[in-house]
């Protein structure tokens, strides 16, 4: 078998050329839209904005200083709708400081009975500020069941 002992090398140099696709590339957006989903109601999430954080954790919460953190916390119950892999309504959201939300969602300080009690507090607290909200934006909420709404007990 024969060896080559000097590499190859090109006698002229390889000419640049654009990539050649089969399709025009396609057109990039600033922001992905969200996956349409049921209870879905954006107006629901823009009233949680630029509020105090209604979930208030003691030990937890960030308070004033947190103020720019505050986001629109969805239920974890499912008697809100949230599932696995699925959110529950834009209707049950409580505005929660950033240290608050990653608490009720995924932190270990409470079980899961508290955390459900300290969410439906901040709820029944925010709910009639929201509806003054809604209202002083003219907005609606979108219609649900009576039953998604009225919490039966059960999620304790």
């Amino acid at each position: 078998m024969l060896k080559q002992r000097t590499p190859m090398t090109r006698k002229t140099p390889m000419k640049r050329s654009a990539i050649a696709r089969s399709s025009p590339a396609p057109k990039m957006t600033a922001r992905r839209k969200p996956k349409a989903r049921p209870g879905r109601d954006q107006a629901a999430l823009d009233v949680c904005r630029g509020v105090q954080c209604y979930l208030r954790l003691v030990g937890v919460c960030l308070g004033a200083s947190g103020a720019a953190t505050v986001v629109p916390a969805h239920s974890n119950q499912g008697i809100h709708g949230k599932g696995k892999g699925i959110k529950a309504f834009d209707r049950f959201t409580v505005p929660a400081c950033h240290a608050c939300h990653a608490e009720i969602d995924s932190g270990n300080r409470m079980t899961r009975a508290q955390k459900a009690l300290a969410w439906d507090t901040a709820y029944f607290a925010w709910e009639p500020v929201r509806a003054q909200r809604f209202t002083a934006l003219g907005k609606t909420l979108s219609a649900l069941p009576i039953s998604k709404i009225v919490p039966r007990g059960d999620h304790l």
